[in-house]
């Protein structure tokens, strides 16, 4: 994470105030992919990158947004809010501003400075690090909370209503609400969630591939459309399924010919990491780390096979971890088609892990990786 005293200082340079400073976590997904929106279970944690959000109150009924990430400034009427983003940085802001005036807040003039360090585009939600850092922020100037799940709902609305992106709830759920050392086991649908010890011999070593491909006809909502259209084929003989979190392997056994194949193949999915996510989740409250890495395989040859979510330089980075040593477990996190993988590695082999897979991947792929040692770190807040 930033310095906050960074942030302060730089806040305080700009707009002549002293801000109240917010922090609020990116995060990885353990395992679990592609299955919240289905209602079904994740398991995220949140991690030590992180968006720091500094705010404090304007006489001119103006909202001044600057990045410093962007090196930019937006300016708004607080009375007069855009309806819809403008696919910029700011939609993210500005989103959760949009969500809480909808919800009866009276949305005064403010500066805020947005300043992160979860890279951008790398799968690690660096965009609900912004809502959540920004909503708490906005919350302070109008005297109002929210408990952890419904600030969680609020920020998701600003991406799905204002954003424009179909998102599930985790990225907001976990970076509101995560632990410190712990993972999360979460109900997509009931929002309850069971927290999972991360031992203390376990680091998170995150390997940014710095690919991000877009897929003709293969992207997120031609995935989420084909996972939709099988539960569909299910539930015209079990209406009891409204999502494929409802539906079972035994499901596609029984009507899976009715099915396009690839729907199919990303219900095969669906249906499978749910399993392994509970399953994943009990492991880890065993202390069974052979059984977590065991079922990480699993759910990344699925995420790759079934459900065709990943990539070449993907595939490449869970490959050359396989045998380096400390390797618990590794996989492709986050949206797909690129970004990161997560391994589970032990904490004494981590820096020697990190930079051996850093080199394979140089050597193979021909791009230098940017490689992470973090650890699991707790949900958003207020900064003294």
């Amino acid at each position: 994470m930033h310095d906050p005293a960074v942030l302060r200082s730089m806040h305080t340079t700009r707009f002549k105030a002293d801000p109240a400073v917010f922090v609020a976590p990116g995060r990885v997904n353990l395992i679990g992919e592609h299955t919240d929106y289905a209602e079904g279970f994740v398991m995220p944690a949140a991690i030590n990158f992180a968006c720091l959000a500094g705010i404090s109150p304007r006489t001119d009924g103006k909202i001044v947004v600057y990045s410093e990430n962007y090196v930019e400034e937006r300016t708004f009427d607080a009375a007069a809010l855009p309806a819809h983003g403008s696919k910029h940085w700011s939609d993210y802001p500005m989103g959760v501003v949009s969500v809480l005036a909808g919800e009866g807040h009276r949305i005064p003039g403010f500066s805020l400075s947005l300043w992160g360090d979860v890279p951008l585009g790398s799968g690690l939600s660096s965009s609900a690090a912004i809502e959540v850092a920004s909503a708490l922020a906005v919350l302070s100037m109008v005297g109002a909370s929210y408990p952890g799940p419904v600030l969680a709902r609020l920020c998701q609305r600003a991406e799905n209503e204002f954003v424009g992106a179909n998102c599930g709830i985790m990225d907001q759920f976990i970076s509101v609400n995560g632990q410190e050392n712990h993972a999360l086991l979460l109900d997509c649908r009931s929002l309850e969630f069971k927290p999972a010890p991360i031992p203390d011999h376990v680091a998170l070593v995150i390997a940014n591939t710095m690919v991000k491909h877009s897929v003709a006809g293969g992207d997120y909502k031609t995935r989420r459309a084909e996972s939709e259209a099988a539960c569909a084929v299910i539930a015209r003989h079990r209406p009891g399924v409204p999502f494929l979190r409802d539906a079972t392997l035994d499901d596609l056994k029984k009507w899976g010919d009715e099915m396009a194949p690839k729907s199919l193949m990303r219900a095969r999915h669906v249906i499978s990491e749910n399993l392994r996510t509970v399953a994943a989740c009990d492991a880890l409250l065993r202390g069974d780390m052979a059984g977590v890495g065991r079922l990480m395989a699993e759910a990344h040859t699925s995420y790759s096979v079934d459900f065709e979510g990943s990539c070449v330089e993907a595939d490449a980075m869970v490959a050359l971890a396989q045998d380096l040593p400390g390797l618990i477990g590794a996989r492709l996190t986050g949206g797909g088609f690129g970004g990161c993988t997560v391994n589970l590695v032990e904490q004494a082999e981590a820096a020697e892990f990190a930079e051996a897979l850093g080199a394979r991947y140089a050597e193979q792929i021909g791009i230098v990786p940017q490689i992470h040692i973090c650890h699991a770190s707790g949900g958003a807040h207020q900064l003294a």
